[in-house]
């Protein structure tokens, strides 16, 4: 019997959203044989994933490269053991993955993570020159749409060919570290008065008896406790996805579902994005600007953040976070009361 047309188009429609996305059990082992990179049309040079693959490479990883490969290999484990379904990734789903055709790269940012000099430095590699110090371009135009791509703006076939080919990595951060900071940014700033307004007045109104009208209209004093009371509330995300800032890197980048070629972290930033430079070919091109921070100092901030919330909002906040922890090997904090 023949199909309806509509019926046609529609299952067309369906096969074309299931291979945008590369499942995890595909692991890639080797690059696509052939693939070109650099700026001259024509010029073949080793593209990220033919070094990051190369089997002589291998006896000569450096720890750096080591530790790398082994979180890779535990992400995978971790996938494997803690997650049962499987899904279809959409357009939607791919907007924080940025492309860098020139070098073959895809970077999955996470707000909170350096992304804004992980913007910087891409911006230098694709400027042709008009830039060479990621520190000289403002952090509001790194952030400007357009200034560089998404993987969500290509189309189906071509999706493919990028996550089959392009080195792809993420930054991470340890998840309650990462919360703090986003917290202090966005509700502690006196500049940051789109968030108060947005968010702020919203999470007085909700979660503080008696509120002054001056709080209610401004939102610029969240405490931390209303801002955890926000986020482990059900209706919070039953109304309206997390922001960035604060959403599950699980759900921001799909590492269960994209395969990751490097996972690099906060803690160890400078080593890691000296790695990704290097992998690419670019280290002698753009240097990864240093954090100069103490990743110690993040942790007593947090502890002192979350001295006055209760075990029970702990407890909450830790259920909403744990895959975050279990995915990237991040230990339950000893600050915890739960």
């Amino acid at each position: 019997m023949k199909m309806p047309r509509g019926g046609r188009m529609f299952l067309a429609t369906c096969l074309g959203s299931f291979f945008i996305l590369v499942l995890y059990f595909q692991s890639i082992t080797k690059p696509e044989p052939g693939l070109k990179t650099g700026s001259r049309p024509g010029k073949s040079r080793r593209s990220p994933l033919q070094t990051l693959y190369n089997g002589q490479q291998q006896s000569e990883l450096s720890a750096a490269q080591r530790s790398l490969q082994d979180r890779r290999d535990l992400l995978e484990q971790m996938c494997l053991s803690h997650t049962r379904k499987r899904r279809v990734l959409s357009h939607e789903d791919l907007k924080h993955l940025i492309v860098d055709d020139k070098h073959s790269l895809i970077y999955c940012y996470v707000p909170k993570v350096a992304c804004t000099n992980w913007k910087r430095v891409l911006m230098v590699l694709n400027s042709e020159g008009r830039y060479t110090d990621p520190l000289a371009i403002p952090a509001n135009e790194a952030h400007v749409n357009g200034n560089l791509h998404t993987l969500s703006e290509f189309s189906t076939p071509e999706i493919n060919k990028r996550l089959r080919s392009y080195l792809k990595f993420v930054f991470v951060r340890e998840p309650f570290e990462r919360l703090v900071s986003a917290y202090r940014n966005k509700f502690t700033r006196s500049y940051n008065t789109a968030f108060h307004k947005r968010y702020g007045t919203k999470i007085i109104r909700q979660y503080r008896p008696d509120p002054q009208p001056e709080a209610l209209e401004k939102g610029n004093d969240v405490s931390f406790k209303e801002f955890v009371q926000y986020l482990v509330d059900p209706r919070t995300q039953q109304e309206e996805p997390f922001n960035e800032h604060w959403e599950r890197v699980h759900s921001l980048c799909h590492p269960c579902l994209i395969h990751y070629d490097v996972v690099g972290k906060y803690e160890t930033l400078d080593l890691d994005a000296q790695a990704v430079l290097r992998l690419t070919g670019a280290e002698d091109t753009v240097r990864f600007p240093t954090s100069g921070k103490s990743t110690r100092t993040d942790r007593d901030m947090a502890a002192r953040f979350f001295k006055n919330i209760s075990p029970s909002y702990q407890k909450k906040l830790l259920n909403l976070y744990r895959m975050d922890f279990l995915l990237f090997n991040y230990s339950i904090p000893k600050y915890l009361r739960t």
